[in-house]
This record gives C-alpha cells, structure tokens and sequence, in this order.
C-alpha cells in the first residue's frame, strides 16, 4: 500500500515537474508584441484573399495551379530586427539568373546587419528596375531552403527612405515567396551564394507545395 501510494505521489511530482518546464519555455509576449503579432497574421489573411481572387495573382492568372491557403511558420518576434542601410560607395551590377535560366542584372546598392544568437550577418539589398520603374529588395535563403521552405529561396520587400540614418525593419515572418513557388509560368531571380544565412529561419513563409 506505502509503495502503491508513494509511487503515485512521484508520478504527480514528475506530471508537476514537466507541466511547470512547459509552461516555463512558453513565450511571453507585451501587449506590444500581442499586437504586432495579431496585425501579422491580419496580413496574411489578406494576402490569401489577394491570392484567391485577385485578377493579378498567379493563382487566377494560370488555372491550371489549384489555390489553397498560403502556409507559414507562427509569428515570431524574435525574427524582427533592425538595421541601416549600409550603402556600396560604388554599387556594382552583377549578373543573376532567373529560375528559367535567362540571365538578369542587378544593383548591389548595399546591405542590411543584425545579430543573431551572438553572430553578426549581413543582407544584401539590390535594386532592379521593372518596367521603367526602380524597386529595392532582400533575396535569402538559409537552412530551412529546400526542406521547409522553398527551395529557391525567399523574398524581403524594401522601401528605400531618403534619410541616410533612418533604421529599417529587417522582418522575417514578412518574407515571402517569388511567384514562381506556385506556378511554372513565372521566372524569379535566384539569390547568389552571398545572400546564405547559416542558420534556420523559421519565420514567414513555407513551401507551398
């Protein structure tokens, strides 16, 4: 009878003991990070209804890829930082390629830093040009590629600010896939071997299909 009861007072110490180690490695997150985190998601449900029904997306422009929603790791603030941007004195243009093999030229305008887990890493930010217009963007891939997340690689927009000190948000639960994740008709540029994060992003988005 001891032996029967103090085996299960061990056993409720242990279910204590590991419901309390739960609970402790669970995050805890500001009303500040709440929001942010809510508003992202908010994003997402938009962006699957661009997807769905927008005229311009590929999923209404080639009928052949069958839409269902857009797959992502949970918002994670951890995977938000900032930086400024760090501009090459003299921007070199290099050469790319493009997922159909077609050779493309960018700008590389300059780069990004952050620190992760004690290491320094840096971006590069390139600038292209598409119909006459220039835009900025962030091409990555890192030890999700291939596995979790397309293996192309992924995408971070960047909107260029005039002011020299301004700080901008290097955020990865925005990055994204190129159109070409999801159907064949569209070639996206592939990052070079610079643009590799050695560790695993798991922030944004995942492999569609």
């Amino acid at each position: 009878m001891h032996r029967r009861i103090a085996a299960g007072v061990l056993i409720v110490i242990l279910l204590i003991t590991i419901s309390f180690q739960f609970i402790s490695c669970g995050k805890k997150y500001t009303p500040k990070q709440k929001k942010y985190i809510k508003d992202v998601e908010e994003f997402r449900k938009e962006k699957n209804d661009f997807m769905k029904n927008n005229p311009e997306s590929p999923f209404v422009q080639d009928k052949s890829v069958q839409f269902h929603p857009l797959k992502y790791y949970p918002v994670n603030p951890d995977f938000v930082f900032y930086s400024k941007l760090y501009r090459n004195p003299e921007p070199d243009t290099i050469t790319i390629f493009g997922t159909k093999g077609e050779a493309r030229k960018a700008i590389r305008f300059g780069y990004v830093k952050f620190n992760y887990k004690d290491k320094d890493y840096k971006l590069n930010v390139y600038k292209g040009s598409n119909n006459g217009t220039d835009y900025y963007t962030i091409w990555f891939t890192d030890e999700t590629t291939g596995d979790e997340t397309y293996g192309v690689g992924r995408y971070l927009d960047f909107d260029l600010n005039p002011d020299t000190n301004y700080v901008y948000t290097i955020d990865f639960n925005l990055a994204y896939n190129p159109y070409c994740a999801y159907s064949a008709r569209y070639s996206c540029a592939i990052p070079s071997k610079d643009d590799h994060l050695d560790f695993a992003v798991k922030a944004g988005e995942k492999k569609f299909h």
